[in-house]
């Protein structure tokens, strides 16, 4: 059975390697990444395309395994979880924002937020709608829930993508690329809305290769060719950058 260290860290990977297998040719994708991050984090994982940054969420989100290494998740080690305790973290510990949105446009924007709910082992039926509200309301669309989604515009749609990611209180939120499909006033509203929900406690890991909206996190991990080719927190990239203007 699944238990959890509440001491440990929230992610904890050591040494991980990926590859990919196709007709007998290997396509390594990951390098030897070790990586740690807390509970109420707010990190941005960056890169250029092809770094690896979106296999290293993908591993991180359970979408993906790794090929070597280790990965311990709120201190327990992600190889012993079974089927039904990776179904569970998906159900309940780890939300998705995507840079497509992936919302049902002819469904209205309460009902989106409320689908993560009915796969819920412990959110009651009559509980869900109070939980989507809520997640609607922190998103600032309470004037905005029986709009069909096919009528937001796309900074609302991924206002609505970050409620449903919410609603179910996960442990982490990963957000690919939340601002690609956006303009920047947009992008500036969706960023704001991830930094609130971080400022209230929530986790959230960020891959992006744009640094406007990195500069939002507390941390960036830098990603090259498939390894963490840096690590800093804002204070460090501040204290860089006044070294840098001293010199």
């Amino acid at each position: 059975m699944m238990s959890m260290a509440s001491s440990a860290p929230l992610i904890d990977v050591a040494h991980l390697y990926k590859s990919y297998f196709n007709e007998g040719s290997e396509t390594p994708v990951l390098f030897d990444v070790s990586l740690k991050i807390e509970q109420g984090e707010f990190v941005a994982i960056m890169g250029p395309s092809g770094s690896g940054k979106s296999t290293l969420m993908h591993i991180l989100g359970f979408l993906d395994t790794q090929t070597q290494g280790t990965y311990h998740f709120q201190g327990q080690e992600t190889s012993a979880f079974t089927e039904d305790d990776l179904a569970k973290i998906r159900a309940t510990r780890v939300s998705f924002v995507f840079q497509a949105f992936n919302l049902l446009p002819r469904t209205s924007v309460l009902k989106n937020v409320l689908l993560p709910l009915l796969y819920h082992p412990a959110i009651r039926a009559e509980e869900r709608e109070e939980k989507a509200l809520e997640a609607i309301e922190t998103v600032g669309l309470m004037e905005r829930k029986d709009y069909l989604s096919s009528q937001l515009s796309g900074g609302q749609k991924q206002r609505v993508a970050i409620a449903r990611a919410l609603v179910t209180n996960p442990d982490v939120i990963f957000a690919d690329e939340p601002t690609g499909n956006l303009d920047s006033k947009s992008g500036i509203a969706v960023m704001e809305a991830l930094q609130t929900l971080n400022d209230e406690g929530h986790t959230i890991i960020l891959v992006t290769h744009e640094r406007e909206t990195a500069s939002y996190a507390k941390r960036i991990v830098h990603m090259k060719d498939g390894r963490i080719d840096s690590d800093s927190t804002s204070f460090q990239r501040h204290l860089a950058k006044g070294n840098h203007l001293l010199k």
